[in-house]
């Protein structure tokens, strides 16, 4: 990558993370503005708000791709799971941009946008397989169906009646998918 190409993407992610850190106007267009560059500049980089999104958050999404084998060899496969559901679900209550990506990339239909979303999926998935194996989640149970299950938690309320909300819900999901846990 060239390197004009390379400061105008490193500025289009800061201007992203300091839009994202406030409430207000998220727009890509007040991106790109605050980054300095034009839209289709952006769009050459970020094809995709989802992308741009994913590429922001990307240590904590690095985070859980690489903590997915230290789970798996210390814990058994539905607490590995449980555990790094509870750490994707904490990542997006805390930034909601992320929890949006991660639930429209879900439904993607974009060669980008899937793309983007693909390591949190690969690592999601060798939890599944490995809950596969050993017997303990419902027959037929993808990576993808359970982050369709788990998006809708992110939309419960804040507030201390609402975590406990969160928390009963988030027990219900992880009963239906391992059952033989329980």
């Amino acid at each position: 990558m060239r390197s004009d190409a390379l400061f105008n993407r490193m500025r289009i992610l800061e201007a992203a993370a300091e839009v994202f850190a406030v409430p207000g106007d998220t727009s890509l267009k007040s991106i790109a503005r605050r980054a300095g560059v034009g839209q289709g500049t952006l769009y050459r980089h970020f094809p995709s708000r989802e992308s741009l999104v994913l590429h922001v958050y990307w240590e904590e999404v690095e985070e859980l791709v690489k903590a997915v084998s230290p789970l798996l060899n210390t814990l058994s496969p539905p607490h590995a799971l449980r555990v790094w559901l509870e750490r994707l679900l904490s990542i997006g209550r805390c930034t909601p941009e992320f929890a949006d990506a991660v639930r429209a990339a879900t439904g993607a239909l974009t060669k980008q946008c899937r793309q983007a979303h693909q390591p949190l999926l690969d690592a999601l998935s060798t939890l599944v397989v490995a809950n596969h194996r050993g017997g303990t989640i419902a027959p037929g149970t993808t990576a993808h169906d359970v982050l369709l299950l788990l998006c809708p938690l992110w939309q419960v309320g804040v507030g201390e009646n609402e975590h406990g909300r969160e928390a009963r819900l988030f027990d219900v999901l992880m009963q239906g998918l391992c059952p033989a846990d329980q």
